[in-house]
């Protein structure tokens, strides 16, 4: 209380009108009084700009009334990344959200063992050819010590017979792997590239089996949903999320799309970028909310109901790029104008030469 009220009589010492700078102060004010100036120009910038700080205000404000308007009236299932292999929610209005089953556990089994390879290249990939830098033997004897672990416990997992021994052949060439590398003391590249290429049949494997569990999984989850929402299903909003590296192929938006069709992508079946791997539902809800309000502000003022999916100002900045290029004598290099509202997959479609699946490496 008494920082508030100090830092409050500062404030209006500053600021203060010429009646009260016109009082003779104490001597004890004088550290802290003095007159202040702004230029007539930085306040009114001031004043403008705070227009925008307080629609970020509004914004949340109404966007929690959308939300519930949304949920009221629409189903809504939302696809997150998960180690396990996803999370799908179903929100119904008025009820409770529902959680999916989760994928079979052979899944992360699968995928345990396959990136327990991949981490030794993290592992040693600073080290390659340098025998004078040991630095890497606590790290690799510690990984050891679980990968033999993992290895004698392999026989009690959930895995059927055929891909428990692919599994048992990988954990056997990475600790051979690593107590080669231990032996000598070093890591040679040549090593390396013979150990990848020993391994990659193998871990192709276990790429493709928990392909196939994944997809069944979610597969059987959403024809049981659609059976259940009824004709509510054409109504129903979608939207998965993926980082970067996911963002081609995606796993959960694939599947989602085979139950919505290809006229609900991009209006009713969203692929959600995000920055992390993993997300939260309420950011998700956030984010699903903030599109459909954008859409219906956007068709208000310009229209469109699309419009507001796009960048607002990418038309003119597109238009802008072309003259800017032209003053500079280079040629633009954009890509081809989408229409607003288009179906088109929100991944990249244009085909080309070299290998787009695992099979297709020879």
């Amino acid at each position: 209380m008494k920082t508030r009220f100090g830092l409050a009589l500062a404030t209006a010492l500053m600021l203060g009108g010429s009646a009260a700078m016109a009082q003779t102060l104490p001597d004890y004010m004088a550290p802290i009084s003095g007159k202040t100036n702004a230029a007539p120009g930085d306040v009114a910038t001031k004043d403008v700009l705070a227009l925008n700080t307080a629609m970020f205000d509004l914004y949340g404000d109404a966007a929690k009334v959308f939300q519930k308007n949304i949920l009221d009236k629409h189903p809504v299932i939302l696809g997150l990344f998960s180690g396990a292999g996803g999370r799908l929610i179903l929100y119904r209005p008025g009820q409770p959200p529902l959680d999916a089953p989760q994928v079979p556990v052979v899944y992360q089994l699968l995928k345990s063992v396959g990136h327990s390879t991949m981490a030794l290249a993290e592992v040693v990939g600073p080290y390659v050819d340098n025998p004078d830098n040991k630095s890497w033997r606590a790290s690799m004897l510690a990984f050891r010590s679980r990968m033999q672990s993992a290895l004698d416990s392999l026989d009690a997992t959930p895995m059927q017979a055929d891909w428990r021994d692919n599994n048992r052949t990988i954990l056997k060439n990475n600790i051979a792997f690593m107590d080669e590398c231990l032996a000598g003391g070093a890591i040679p590249f040549a090593k390396l590239e013979a150990f990848g290429k020993q391994q990659a049949p193998f871990l192709a494997k276990n790429v493709a089996w928990a392909a196939q569990t994944q997809v069944a999984h979610w597969m059987g989850v959403l024809a049981d949903w659609k059976a259940q929402l009824g004709p509510d299903w054409e109504k129903t909003y979608a939207a998965s999320n993926t980082i970067y590296v996911a963002r081609q192929n995606n796993v959960i938006f694939s599947v989602l799309a085979q139950f919505f069709g290809p006229d609900a992508i991009n209006t009713r079946l969203l692929l959600i970028e995000t920055v992390s791997f993993t997300t939260t539902p309420a950011d998700m809800l956030e984010s699903l909310t903030r599109i459909i309000a954008d859409r219906s502000v956007g068709a208000l003022f310009f229209g469109n109901y699309h419009l507001m999916d796009y960048e607002l100002m990418g038309g003119d900045a597109r238009a802008a790029i072309i003259a800017e290029t032209a003053k500079r004598g280079m040629t633009p290099f954009l890509p081809p104008l989408v229409p607003f509202g288009s179906k088109q997959w929100p991944t990249l479609v244009t085909p080309g030469p070299g290998p787009a699946t695992i099979a297709d490496i020879k």
